[in-house]
């Protein structure tokens, strides 16, 4: 009896290996492995996409905020010795409110004269062992600055913020800028940006959730005086003529209000 010719392209097909024309064919269906890979692959993209720049995601870092262009925390650093010449004996207990304020109040313990806090409004997660030490002690501590502060009424000579009120929209400024007043019994020293010279990078947000909103001199002027807050005329005369000794020219806007 003879045998049937076998067709070698069915041979192959049943040998596990697909054919062309077996690939071709309308009705043949994808491996569920194949399937399976490209929707593991879909969300692959999908994750990497969403924790790009380009989706807009939020940095909650305190490093976003003192790093980015637009920083006034370095700009006090710049500016102590001259805030030591126009305020004097009023700072001998100082209290910083910013991002970095680790730094900051380092500087001015190293003084030796001077007594020195910080509230950090963003997370310590990636302090070094330096700003840990200060969290532990008591110097520096983390705090939502749109609610009340944990000091005392006139705790300190003076209240230096940066980097801070230009992240809070009217609503929380009605609420924080009195506050930072009550617990200072000489004055205010605030840093801006200067919507002049600076801009916030809008992919390095602080965990307020929205950018530096840079407003002029002539806002903050006006907003104060709503606020009953006046020029500390004294020291600001003080300080510029240290400042124009120095050939020192902030790029932040620098603020001195009476309490």
């Amino acid at each position: 009896m003879s045998r049937r010719s076998v067709n070698p392209g069915r041979r192959a097909s049943e040998g596990g290996l697909p054919t062309v024309a077996g690939l071709l064919h309308p009705k043949s269906r994808s491996p569920p492995v194949l399937t399976i890979a490209l929707l593991v692959l879909g969300v692959i993209l999908l994750i990497a996409y969403f924790n790009s720049g380009s989706a807009g995601v939020t940095v909650t870092s305190r490093e976003a905020v003192s790093r980015s262009e637009g920083s006034c925390t370095s700009e006090v650093i710049q500016a102590l010795p001259y805030l030591k010449k126009a305020y004097g004996s009023d700072m001998q207990k100082v209290l910083h409110v910013g991002p970095d304020s680790c730094t900051v109040v380092s500087n001015l313990l190293k003084e030796g004269k001077v007594e020195a806090w910080g509230v950090e409004p963003y997370d310590l997660e990636d302090a070094d062992s330096s700003c840990k030490s200060l969290v532990r002690k008591g110097f520096v501590r983390m705090s939502d600055i749109k609610f009340t502060l944990p000091y005392r009424p006139d705790s300190f000579n003076l209240v230096v913020v940066s980097d801070a009120l230009d992240y809070l929209t009217p609503r929380y400024l009605n609420k924080t800028l009195p506050d930072l007043a009550r617990v200072s019994t000489n004055g205010l020293v605030i840093f801006t940006g200067n919507p002049g010279q600076q801009k916030a990078k809008v992919s390095e947000l602080p965990k307020f959730g929205r950018p530096a909103k840079l407003r002029s001199n002539s806002w903050w002027t006006r907003y104060f005086i709503q606020t009953g807050l006046t020029e500390n005329e004294g020291p600001l005369k003080k300080f510029e003529q240290a400042a124009s000794k120095g050939n020192y020219k902030p790029d932040c806007q620098i603020f001195h209000l009476s309490s």
